[in-house]
């Protein structure tokens, strides 16, 4: 009971606790989204990788306004701590994501680190980057059960 009782009690914890202390944590945060801006898949602890992906939505959110906007500056230019990375930003990603609305990353599971810690591990990554896919595209199998029950019920159909 105290355990499903302290769940539901947030104490006004709205972030997770990352690093020293919330500054520790902001230049975490900026050192992670440069490194995801700049090679466009990174790998990550899978809280770590969670908590960026809000941050690097946003980013392209602001970026999609265009350079010319302040506000979409301001942020690019206290996000990314390499300010090589800003003009990548507004002409590489921004117009990439143009006709979407959000959904601009795709976060992965992988194996647990294998050192002391057994973190969760996880790559975030923006889609549409040129890196080969993290999963296989699965391919059509003419002979499982179910594609054959189809196929049989479409040529059924159409002798009819």
């Amino acid at each position: 009971m105290r355990l499903t009782l302290q769940l539901l009690i947030s104490h006004g914890r709205v972030a997770r606790r990352m690093g020293l202390g919330p500054e520790s944590r902001i230049h975490m945060l900026r050192n992670i989204l440069t490194g995801l801006v700049r090679h466009e898949r990174i790998e990550t602890t899978y809280a770590r990788a969670d908590e960026v992906r809000f941050y690097a939505e946003k980013l392209i959110d602001y970026a999609k306004k265009g350079d010319t906007d302040e506000k979409a500056m301001k942020m690019a230019s206290f996000w990314l701590t390499e300010k090589d990375l800003v003009p990548k930003l507004f002409k590489v990603l921004a117009p990439r994501f143009e006709t979407q609305s959000n959904g601009y990353t795709r976060m992965a599971r992988i194996p647990n680190r294998e050192n002391l810690d057994k973190a969760k591990m996880a790559v975030l990554e923006y889609k549409g980057n040129p890196f080969p896919p993290l999963y296989p595209a699965k391919k059509e199998n003419e002979l499982t059960l179910i594609n054959q029950l189809l196929r049989g019920y479409r040529e059924e159909r159409a002798r009819r």
